[in-house]
């Protein structure tokens, strides 16, 4: 039935893809490729709305991954997975003459499955990246942002408070990628349970001071609330199961040499919450061995350095040419799962002239697992009495995952691409045991 439901998923997605080509091929409003929105202006309505200060957003994203070799199950099958969006931007100071003042609501709608879970990954142990980006935080509609920003001081001071992600303003980074592992803030993705990426929002405030045009710094202050990962909790406001606060701090650069853009950040985040150790127990003694609780520590912290930097133009059109990007993240030895993480990527915009809005992207990422959750899973697998790999009981030994990424990504419209990829994946889930895994993935991109 999982089958039927899958190739019907996918069989509807590609109908909307080709419907989506086919409309871009004609010449109506609605369809226009000159248009950044399918739906078009509205006969005029739709900027309208947006002169008065209100910026109405609707946008999609459909991914597909299919296991073409290798992994933990090779049984080839595929996987579809989407994301839809709603919300509105408000420029507060053309609608209510509040100067300087922005606001915005955006709720989000997830589904699907992914092909990581027990194809590519063995499901004991997963995988540390995922080949579906958009999937995660449950099938349900989740209250994403909702918040308001006010600049102070000739726009020195930018205060942001309400509900949202760090990773809109902390560690930010595109997605220009269907891997995880290239794809927006990664703090996010290895900062085990403390920080929370799109979809999910938290109660926060951000404070940004401008030091000059190319440089500034910011601090935050998140509510950690392992409740509003919870099915049904997608608009819950209350603090109620609130664990701590999450505090992050950045000073990001933004060079323009050759006139050129670049964007270099580098920052901290401590978490106030009580956070359970990897291995050791309450006496410092190894807890698989003993029995005995973990050992509690008081908060956990870690770090993040992130490069972008576009290297050269095309023939002088700035818009296109070679960009490069780095990341590298840092985490607390004694808590976190994930220690260490890098990951480099090249993007070329605009490779041929007949097609000067395309892209294409490689990249490679590293994942490492922190060397006490090994020797804790070893300890365990000794306590327990296993020692085969193929025993139900055993703990996967867990190290490093390497996953690499090469995409196409084929601007149809100034409203819709279309990227097809290949993922090959080494070591999934750190496993040495399961076959390194090559996947198909494709993902569509749309804006309403």
């Amino acid at each position: 039935m999982k089958k039927h439901n899958n190739a019907q998923r996918i069989g509807q997605l590609s109908a909307v893809a080709a419907m989506m080509l086919a409309g871009s091929v004609h010449a109506a409003d609605a369809f226009s490729s000159d248009s950044e929105w399918m739906t078009g202006d509205w006969g005029g309505e739709r900027t309208k709305l947006i002169e008065q200060g209100i910026d109405i957003k609707m946008d999609y994203v459909g991914e597909v991954g299919g296991n073409l070799h290798g992994g933990y199950n090779n049984d080839k099958t595929a996987r579809y997975s989407d994301q839809f969006g709603l919300g509105v931007a408000l420029d507060l100071q053309k609608l209510w003459g509040w100067d300087n003042t922005q606001a915005k609501i955006q709720l989000t709608n997830r589904n699907g499955e992914n092909i990581s879970n027990d194809r590519v990954g063995d499901p004991r142990a997963g995988t540390l990246s995922s080949s579906q980006e958009v999937y995660g935080r449950g099938h349900m509609v989740r209250l994403t942002q909702l918040w308001i920003k006010h600049q102070f001081f000739d726009n020195k001071l930018d205060v942001k408070a309400g509900y949202f992600g760090e990773g809109e303003d902390f560690n930010t980074f595109p997605c220009e990628f269907q891997n995880l592992a290239f794809c927006g803030s990664q703090v996010g993705n290895w900062a085990t349970n403390i920080w929370y990426n799109w979809p999910v929002s938290q109660a926060a405030i951000r404070v940004k001071y401008n030091i000059n045009d190319e440089l500034y710094a910011q601090i935050g202050a998140y509510n950690q609330n392992p409740s509003q990962l919870e099915h049904g909790n997608g608009f819950k406001l209350s603090g109620s199961g609130t664990k701590g606060t999450v505090l992050p701090v950045e000073l990001v650069w933004l060079p323009n040499p050759n006139g050129l853009p670049g964007e270099y950040r580098v920052g901290y985040y401590k978490s106030t919450a009580d956070a359970n150790d990897v291995r050791e127990d309450v006496n410092g003694f190894d807890a698989a061995t003993t029995g005995d609780a973990y050992r509690t520590h008081s908060s956990k912290h870690g770090y993040w350095f992130v490069a972008q930097q576009q290297l050269t133009s095309h023939n002088g059109d700035k818009s296109r040419g070679l960009n490069i990007a780095a990341n590298a993240t840092f985490h607390d030895k004694d808590t976190n799962f994930i220690d260490n993480y890098q990951s480099v990527m090249f993007v070329y915009k605009g490779p041929f002239d007949a097609r000067p809005k395309d892209d294409v992207g490689i990249g490679a990422a590293r994942i490492h697992v922190n060397n006490d959750v090994k020797k804790n899973a070893e300890l365990l697998n000794v306590a327990n009495g296993v020692s085969d790999y193929d025993n139900p009981v055993f703990s996967p030994i867990r190290e490093t995952e390497y996953n690499y990424e090469i995409n196409y990504g084929f601007h149809v419209t100034n409203w819709l691409t279309v990227r097809p990829n290949l993922q090959y994946i080494t070591h999934p889930g750190g496993v040495d045991e399961v076959d390194n895994a090559l996947v198909a993935g494709l993902k569509i991109q749309s804006t309403f």
